[in-house]
């Protein structure tokens, strides 16, 4: 099929280099012309676009736009779209981690135009290019069928690791929650290794510890295997801060607890020994960040060798 990606960053440029791939064509937009001439000048198949009148003239009816951009910025691109000539028919795609309640009111106010909406939860990082992408899909089954080229060509296979959870909103549902899960099982593993590293009696090697446990072991993961990767390399370990930043969705999903009163206390204590992590130097905020680092690409403050004893 042919779409366009809106959004050029870590995340929609790999997306546009799968989509390629797998025979698609893409007309792709950022604000930065240089992140949209060197993407088009790698690949065949993409179309740059100098503006989003450019993105509509180039796309043939129905359309299907797809944004990865920060969540603060999608509605001013919905608008924006609207502007160039977006048309009863087309198609918006977010698939960034926009908050559920906003997709919702999204879908809604697209629908009155005549325009689908589909909320895209998308996890995979800077990994997803080759090994594809979790897709947690929202909107109608009209929307959805309209984009189901692109997901299946995303997805980690055409069957497998995309699905059509719900109505507009429940893409980033799903997605918020996933987040908030993740950010418990990297709290856990956190906690673990800064226990082992206390125990400095034992000269415990951790990287030998977690290559031991990337092999049989039920705490085995995607996430253990980052942190294996990062404590081989002592110099990127010993350049990370303790500082651990949180993008959102954990608050999303804490919020969504309490307003459900649903008991939620590992998730939520997650998210609070994030905001702890800013205060004191610690050796978990270290392995956080090296997993942070490893599945998403997420920048990482600098270390403050000035405060930092954990190192």
């Amino acid at each position: 099929m042919k779409l366009a990606m809106l959004g050029l960053g870590k995340m929609g440029a790999n997306m546009v280099r799968r989509l390629v791939r797998d025979g698609h064509e893409v007309v792709a937009y950022d604000v930065s012309a240089g992140a949209v001439d060197t993407l088009a000048g790698e690949l065949g198949n993409v179309t740059p676009a100098s503006d989003l009148r450019d993105v509509i003239a180039n796309l043939e009816s129905p359309r299907a736009v797809w944004l990865m951009v920060p969540h603060q910025f999608v509605d001013q691109s919905i608008d924006d779209l609207l502007a160039a000539g977006l048309d009863r028919g087309d198609l918006v795609i977010d698939g960034g981690n926009s908050n559920f309640k906003q997709s919702q009111a999204r879908g809604a106010r697209l629908a009155e135009a005549g325009i689908h909406f589909v909320d895209c939860g998308t996890s995979g990082g800077v990994w997803g290019l080759e090994n594809g992408y979790s897709l947690m899909v929202g909107g109608s089954s009209a929307a959805v069928a309209l984009v189901e080229p692109a997901l299946r060509s995303l997805a980690p296979a055409a069957d497998t690791g995309w699905g059509h959870v719900g109505p507009a909103g429940a893409g980033h549902y799903v997605k918020m929650v996933h987040n908030g899960i993740e950010y418990g099982m990297m709290q856990a593993y956190a906690e673990g290794f800064e226990l082992m590293q206390s125990r400095e009696a034992m000269q415990l090697d951790l990287q030998q510890v977690a290559q031991i446990w990337q092999h049989g072991s039920v705490v085995r993961s995607w996430l253990l295997d980052l942190i294996a990767d990062a404590l081989g390399d002592t110099e990127h370990m010993a350049a990370l801060s303790d500082y651990v930043d949180d993008s959102g969705e954990g608050r999303w999903t804490v919020h969504d607890a309490i307003d459900n009163a649903v008991p939620t206390p590992v998730l939520s204590l997650a998210l609070q020994m994030r905001f702890r992590s800013r205060q004191d130097p610690s050796y978990a905020g270290k392995i956080l960040n090296a997993m942070r680092a490893g599945f998403g690409g997420h920048a990482i403050r600098p270390t403050d060798s000035s405060k930092d004893t954990a190192s």
